[in-house]
C-alpha cells in the first residue's frame, strides 16, 4: 500500500508540475527515480517533523501540492502543532501520508503504535481523513489527491494485505462504499478492517444470518446520506476499526446518529481499540487479538447486537 502511494505521487509529479514530495529520515530508495528526474521537487529532510509539516505549509501556499511521507505517530503526535495551526488553519492542500496506522509497528511497542490518529486529525476542522482498504483502492485514491482542495491525512496499512476492493466500486472522497448489501446486521469499516468484516460476513452466512459491509474509506467528511439510507434498514450495526473507540470511526457514526437520527443509535456498537497502551510486543496479527478485532469476535458481537436490539 506504501508503495502504490508513493509511486502515485511520481505518477501526479509527472503530471503536475505543482507537486513536490517531502520525506522524513526515509530510505536512499524511496522514489530513487523521482529524485534522480526532478530533484527540485524531491526533499528528503532529517528526523524533523515539525520543521517537515512547516515547510510543507510554506510550500503549499507558494502554489505547490507537497505529499508528507513518514510514520504515522511522528506525522500526528510529534507535530499536531504544526498540522493544527501551518496546515489546517490555512487550509492548505498538504497530504500527509502516514506509515504504519493502527498496530502495524506491533514488534517496536505503543511508541510506534499509531492508535489514536484517525481520533486527533479527525478533530481538526478542514482535515480529511481517508484509510483505503487495500493497495488498488489506494491507486484510486491518490488520483483523487491532486484536485482536492483540502488537507488530506492519508492512512497506510502495513502492505501486501489481500485486495478485497474492486475497479467497479470506483472511488470519491467522502462517499461510502456498500461492499456487500445487507439484510440483518451491517458492518461499517475502514481501512484493513474491511477484510476482516468480510470474512466475518462469510462466517455468519454460514450460520444462517446474513450481513453486509459498509466501507467508509474516508473517516471525514462522512457519508451522512450512506449511514440514513442503510442504517434504518437493518437490525444492528457494528463499526470496526484499528484505531481508539474514543473519537474514531465509530464515533462519527453514533455522533451523526444521535443529532439527525437518535432513534437508530441502539442499533451501533463500537469494536476497535480498548482505552490502554498494548502491554504486549510481536506481529499485527497478535495485537488485533489482544484487543479483540477477530474474525471470530466481530461474528460474536454482530450476534449479541442483532439479540440486543
Amino acid at each position: 500500500m506504501r508503495k502504490t502511494s508513493l509511486d502515485h505521487v511520481y505518477k501526479l509529479a509527472k503530471q503536475d508540475e505543482r507537486v513536490v514530495f517531502i520525506g522524513s529520515d526515509l530510505g536512499p530508495g524511496v522514489l530513487k527515480e523521482m529524485k534522480s528526474e526532478m530533484p527540485e521537487r524531491f526533499y528528503m529532510e532529517g528526523v524533523s517533523e515539525q520543521h517537515v509539516v512547516g515547510m510543507a505549509a510554506g510550500m503549499a501556499m507558494e502554489g505547490y501540492i507537497p505529499y508528507v511521507n513518514t510514520i504515522a505517530t511522528f506525522l500526528t503526535r510529534r507535530c499536531y502543532e504544526q498540522v493544527v495551526l501551518d496546515v489546517c488553519l490555512q487550509n492548505l492542500p498538504v497530504r500527509l501520508i502516514a506509515n504504519g496506522g493502527g498496530l502495524v509497528y506491533a514488534p517496536l511497542g505503543p511508541t510506534h503504535l499509531a492508535v489514536e490518529d484517525i481520533s486527533i486529525m479527525r478533530a481538526l476542522p478542514n482535515m480529511t481523513v481517508v484509510a483505503p482498504c487495500d493497495a488498488d483502492e489506494m491507486a484510486r485514491f491518490m488520483e483523487k489527491t491532486i484536485d482536492w482542495p483540502f488537507p488530506i491525512y492519508i492512512r497506510l496499512a502495513k502492505g501486501y494485505d489481500e485486495i478485497v476492493s474492486k475497479e467497479d466500486f470506483g472511488f470519491e472522497i467522502g462517499k461510502a462504499i456498500l461492499m456487500q448489501e445487507p439484510k440483518e446486521g451491517l458492518f461499517i469499516t475502514t481501512g484493513v478492517m474491511t477484510q476482516i468484516a468480510l470474512q466475518a460476513c462469510e462466517k455468519l452466512e454460514s450460520m444462517g444470518i446474513h450481513c453486509g459491509i459498509m466501507h467508509m474509506h474516508t473517516i471525514k467528511p462522512l457519508d451522512h446520506d450512506a449511514l440514513e439510507e442503510w442504517i434504518p434498514k437493518v437490525n444492528g450495526v457494528v463499526t470496526v476499526e484499528e484505531n481508539t473507540r474514543i473519537g474514531g470511526l465509530g464515533s462519527a457514526v453514533l455522533e451523526y446518529c444521535s443529532d439527525e437520527m437518535p432513534e437508530q443509535t441502539k442499533k451501533v456498537y463500537r469494536m476497535g481499540l480498548s482505552d490502554n497502551f498494548a502491554q504486549e510486543y510481536g506481529s499485527q496479527d497478535s495485537l488485533l487479538s489482544y484487543f479483540n478485532l477477530t474474525v471470530d469476535s466481530l461474528c460474536e458481537t454482530m450476534k449479541k447486537q442483532l439479540n440486543n436490539v
